[in-house]
């Protein structure tokens, strides 16, 4: 079997803040997308809500092309936004918009998705950010998107970027997956025996007319419909592109590390999804605070330590790939926090489930502007 090529592609959404307000922009002006897409082309579209965009990279070889491919795109939102009063904020949740405020877009993929998941879509105030990476071998994505299970709680962590709703300060770091899990066929992925195992799957709820497509699965990892990638949608968006390409990096090396263990006749050990889902909620609330349990040692550990373990394991794949200085960015993350953690700095002394003073709120949403345009 030949290597695959582990090619990469990252796909962001963001959402449009009013700068004056700060409240969501509810229905921005379609002038705006005209503007994005004569710019971007075909890589920038309408997501779901009228308040949202959405971008997504070409096909890269390098974490240097996907920098510099997110960089351009949100030089570029941010630029046309302006014109209109506007800023796209790279959070997965707004410090406090009410969903019930927004409109979905007149599309209808988007009109069919209304319908059919009625208010649970209409709350979809959130975004994310998906990094495809390619594997054209059916078998082995298959294969690989059975181990990689154990790592998504992982990125998760690493991500947090959602910690208010409806200007309440949740408790939780990753706010978003918790309405994110009141979608159908979302959450951990299953298991599958192979890919005919998989498509066969897919294939009874296409054939019953419940489903389309696989594109209308919404997984935290998924074997891609368009294209022959492994697609991770656990991430919350970061507002620092620093930690978006390193997310990124990390997963490209994760899924190579588990080639080169397969190479070798060998393989991670599959664990329960029940066990995993118990990682990826103490991920969800705790963030790089949590305390992750090592399936190996029936033990929990502090996460810096257990990504650090994770860096080392993953470095030759980082210096095949010509990113060990992306790679080394993760322990940054691990040690001094997320986006989750600087937005809850600004809201100090406001306890868990607690409604946040608007004053801090405004500030909040300013701090997310700042640094979604940090860097580029």
């Amino acid at each position: 079997m030949n290597e695959p090529s582990f090619s990469i592609g990252v796909e962001e959404e963001y959402l449009l803040v009013d700068t004056a307000t700060r409240d969501l922009a509810r229905s921005p002006p379609a002038e705006l997308f005209t503007a994005c897409e004569t710019a971007l082309k075909d890589q920038v579209s309408p997501e779901f809500l009228k308040c949202q965009i959405e971008v997504g990279t070409p096909v890269c070889e390098t974490l240097a092309e996907v920098r510099s491919e997110l960089a351009g795109f949100r030089r570029t939102v941010a630029r046309e936004a302006a014109v209109f009063g506007l800023a796209p904020i790279a959070a997965s949740t707004h410090p406090f918009a009410e969903w019930t405020d927004q409109a979905h877009t007149d599309k209808k993929r988007y009109n069919e998705i209304a319908k059919s998941l009625q208010v649970v879509a209409k709350r979809m105030v959130i975004c994310g950010m998906h990094v495809h990476v390619g594997i054209e071998d059916e078998e082995l994505r298959i294969e690989l998107f059975n181990q990689l299970a154990y790592f998504l709680p992982h990125l998760l962590a690493l991500s947090t970027s959602s910690p208010f709703w409806r200007g309440r300060q949740t408790g939780l770091k990753s706010y978003r997956l918790s309405v994110f899990n009141e979608m159908p066929r979302t959450g951990l992925p299953p298991a599958f025996e192979s890919n005919s195992d998989y498509r066969h799957t897919v294939d009874i709820l296409i054939r019953a007319g419940v489903l389309e497509d696989a594109t209308k699965i919404w997984w935290d990892m998924r074997p891609s419909d368009r294209f022959p990638t492994l697609e991770m949608r656990i991430t919350d968006v970061c507002p620092l592109l620093d930690d978006a390409v390193a997310i990124a990096a990390l997963y490209r090396c994760l899924c190579r590390m588990l080639y080169r263990l397969r190479r070798a006749n060998l393989g991670w050990r599959r664990y329960s999804r029940f066990l995993l889902a118990e990682n990826r909620w103490q991920a969800q609330r705790y963030g790089t605070a949590a305390r992750l349990i090592d399936f190996g040692r029936n033990e929990t550990s502090p996460f810096e330590a257990m990504v650090g373990e994770l860096v080392d394991l993953v470095m030759p794949d980082a210096v095949h790939f010509g990113c060990e200085q992306e790679l080394e960015h993760i322990r940054t993350i691990a040690s001094r926090g997320t986006s989750a953690d600087r937005q809850l700095a600004l809201a100090e002394g406001v306890a868990e489930d607690a409604t946040v003073p608007q004053d801090m709120l405004d500030r909040i949403v300013d701090h997310l502007v700042r640094e979604t345009q940090s860097g580029l």
